[in-house]
């Protein structure tokens, strides 16, 4: 037991350490695989389902019991762990035990929880690097919005107002059509963003699609999971959402979901996006959180 504790600690320190020399944050698993998604191959897919189907069981098991439990050879699990960046499985592990060490216990309190909630997402979002994002702001000669819902596209406005005070005019599309009769003047200096929940609505996983063919580089906001928006964007941007149950019978009411982080998301990106002009203008240099 104290062996595997060492074991444990000793990945998790490799892995935070490479976290940090590489300038970044720890990341959920969604999040990785969405970054290597085109990377992966079917067999691949299946390791990944599992892992997610048996999230709090592969936190404690071993090499071999995956591979079992996924009829492939535990070669093939130190290839699917390299392939999305690490040394091999126990860092992989060290990464889905940090995530059951940030999960959240909820009270009775429901302010309570909605404070911490705006305290943890707070801490994600500031530590966040956006310069990807901001470069392809800075960079694009025109600037389109596509916001798959109400509350997607009362973010999108928000995201206009913000970029408005920099002369950065964002254009709203609001349909197929609009979206199809753009399609022919596209280029790869033009810049798309996608607001949506899911990342797999139809029609903008379709608008993704198109632009990939055309080269035209796009960023997507979206809830944080495995999702096949965020897996073809050129850069993605995750928020995690909450819910709160506000009455006692769970069955007579919705839980209230809180989308502040999709609104803070988008502030601190409007504020980091001034840090970085001010840094390629020259000015004084802003060490990005």
């Amino acid at each position: 037991m104290m062996v595997n504790s060492c074991k444990y600690l000793a990945e998790t320190a490799r892995f935070c350490y490479n976290q940090r020399r590489n300038g970044g944050i720890a990341m959920r698993i969604e999040e990785i695989i969405n970054k290597h998604r085109l990377e992966l191959n079917d067999t691949d897919m299946v390791i990944y389902k599992y892992i997610l189907q048996h999230r709090a069981a592969v936190r404690h098991i071993s090499i071999h019991e995956l591979a079992r439990a996924c009829a492939v050879s535990s070669t093939t699990i130190v290839r699917f762990a390299q392939k999305l960046g690490f040394d091999g499985f126990g860092e992989l592990k060290a990464v889905l035990k940090m995530e059951e060490a940030a999960q959240s216990v909820y009270s009775d309190d429901v302010l309570k929880d909605l404070q911490k909630f705006y305290s943890q997402t707070s801490a994600k979002v500031f530590k966040r690097n956006f310069d990807s994002a901001s470069r392809l702001m800075h960079e694009a000669n025109r600037v389109f919005v596509f916001a798959s819902g109400y509350v997607q596209s009362n973010v999108a406005q928000e995201l206009k107002r913000l970029f408005f005070y920099d002369n950065v005019l964002i254009y709203e599309i609001s349909g197929q059509e609009e979206f199809l009769s753009l399609t022919s003047s596209l280029t790869a200096d033009d810049l798309f963003i996608f607001v949506s929940l899911s990342g797999e609505t139809p029609v903008v996983v379709e608008f993704a699609q198109r632009l990939k063919l055309l080269d035209v580089p796009f960023i997507s906001i979206t809830k944080l999971h495995d999702n096949t928006l965020a897996s073809l964007s050129t850069v993605n941007l995750y928020v995690s959402p909450a819910r709160f149950q506000l009455y006692e019978n769970e069955d007579e009411h919705i839980a209230f979901q809180s989308m502040l982080p999709y609104f803070m998301l988008v502030e601190v990106w409007y504020v980091k996006y001034r840090m970085y002009l001010r840094q390629q203008r020259g000015g004084t240099k802003v060490q990005e959180m």
